[in-house]
């Protein structure tokens, strides 16, 4: 029994920094552009969830006057 291309399971997209882009299509580039971008925001939410919390801490411990 085969398995169609349909079944397979596709392999996850990822990108190595630095890496030769010749050989890929527009099509895969748009793919990786855009995975690049949700990991931007991914690292973009994180640096605004920890600057958030200094901030806090910083409130706590500031000394009132």
């Amino acid at each position: 029994m085969s398995i169609s291309d349909d079944e397979r399971p596709k392999k996850k997209t990822v990108h190595e920094i630095g890496s030769d882009l010749s050989m890929l299509s527009a099509d895969e580039l748009t793919a990786r552009i855009a995975l690049l971008k949700e990991e931007i925001a991914r690292l973009d939410a994180e640096r605004q969830r920890k600057e958030a919390g200094k901030l806090a801490a910083e409130s706590l411990f500031r000394p009132k006057v």
